[in-house]
């Protein structure tokens, strides 16, 4: 990870928030599928959701067509695949049909992809596999072996568990005492998400001596809709201020809950702020738990273009923390966070240091999807599991 980390700490934090309606056309079919500096044609395959999605699909994609320009890959040089329907089957037709077309970069966002790569990647040695957020276990699991072994894949995996512990730090210091966590499905992912906001959450609390509530929830899916809207409509008129909504377009039912009654929201993977305050109101993000996908495919894509695959090739990595410098890392705060006086930027960098220096600890445990409760005399936690 460190060789990864080196190429990133330029350029972690600039998300670029292109155009994202589908103009690229699908490239002629070539007979050399295999990656070169000279011949990179880069597809990218959305899972469930689209290019729209203002999540994992839509900054992968931009940061795909991104590369593609800056590196002047040409018109034929990157494209994206939407699957007819969620479903494995669906996913590896397209993965095919980019093979088929030419394609000898495949980038896979979302765990999600685990069967699509088991039942792909070896069948297309040359192709190089890019996926995020795909987890070893997964991988293991779908691949029935205990080692995994598949040296045209590469997949970055994060700590969710440490944005989720900055988010959580950050609302009860900025002065918040009733949070809420809205999880899409409880995926490793997200619970990780969770389980840090909840620390963080109480970890503030002790510091401030100060009693605090969470009410904490997964939706069973990765959108919202009139049903979890209404108990997210229980959740602020009972006095939530503040609820981290983790999981797709899933926000958008915290969102319309809290818009009625002037609360904040906390957005997930990129800096969500750009999206939701444009829908619900300027100010409506108090912040958002970030990956550093651009980073990512930036860094990825860029080895394989200068011929250095065999950093990545064969590897899952999971990226976090690297350096003291709040900028240089692969999850973080965005810029656009709404400081305040009891908690600054400086403050935040503060928080960096100490949890890059190891004085913090952060739970990634995800055996159960009910996080632990920390400080039970400060902090009250009302799990209610699935809502849907």
């Amino acid at each position: 990870m460190k060789k990864l980390a080196s190429l990133l700490l330029a350029g972690l934090m600039s998300v670029s928030l292109v155009a994202c309606g589908k103009g690229e056309t699908p490239a002629e079919e070539t007979s050399t599928p295999a990656a070169e500096a000279s011949d990179m044609r880069v597809a990218m395959v959305t899972d469930y959701g689209d290019i729209t999605d203002e999540s994992f699909n839509q900054f992968t994609y931009e940061a795909c067509k991104k590369f593609a320009e800056d590196n002047k890959l040409g018109e034929k040089g990157f494209t994206y695949f939407k699957p007819t329907g969620d479903s494995t089957e669906a996913r590896v037709a397209m993965v095919e049909k980019a093979v088929a077309d030419g394609y000898n970069v495949v980038v896979l966002p979302g765990f999600a992809f685990a069967d699509t790569i088991a039942e792909t990647a070896k069948d297309y040695p040359d192709v190089k596999f890019v996926a995020l957020d795909v987890s070893e276990f997964d991988l293991l699991k779908a691949l029935n072996k205990d080692k995994f072994d598949l040296k045209n894949v590469y997949s970055a995996v994060y700590a969710e568990e440490l944005p989720g512990y900055m988010a959580g730090f950050a609302a009860v210091k900025m002065g918040y005492k009733k949070l809420g966590y809205l999880g899409g499905m409880a995926v490793p992912s997200v619970v990780r998400f969770g389980h840090g906001f909840v620390q963080g959450a109480s970890d503030a609390a002790e510091e401030l001596n100060e009693k605090i509530s969470i009410n904490y929830a997964y939706g069973n899916q990765f959108f919202g809709d009139a049903d979890i809207t209404a108990v997210m409509d229980t959740w602020t008129n009972g006095g939530t201020e503040v609820i981290f909504a983790a999981g797709g377009s899933i926000y958008t039912s915290a969102c319309e809950a809290l818009a009625k009654t002037g609360g904040k929201v906390i957005g997930v993977d990129v800096d969500q702020s750009f999206t939701i305050d444009k829908k619900y109101g300027e100010g409506i993000t108090l912040t958002s738990a970030m990956k550093g996908l651009e980073a990512t495919v930036k860094t990825v894509l860029t080895g394989i273009k200068e011929g250095k695959w065999d950093e990545f090739g064969g590897k899952i990595e999971t990226l976090g923390i690297v350096s003291d410098k709040s900028e240089e890392n692969y999850v973080a705060l965005p810029e656009t966070t709404k400081w305040t006086e009891t908690f600054t930027k400086d403050d935040y960098n503060a928080l960096v240091a100490k949890l890059h220096a190891g004085e913090i600890k952060v739970d990634n445990s995800i055996e159960k999807p009910e996080p632990v409760t920390y400080n039970k005399d400060k902090v009250s936690v009302d799990f209610q599991g699935n809502i849907k």
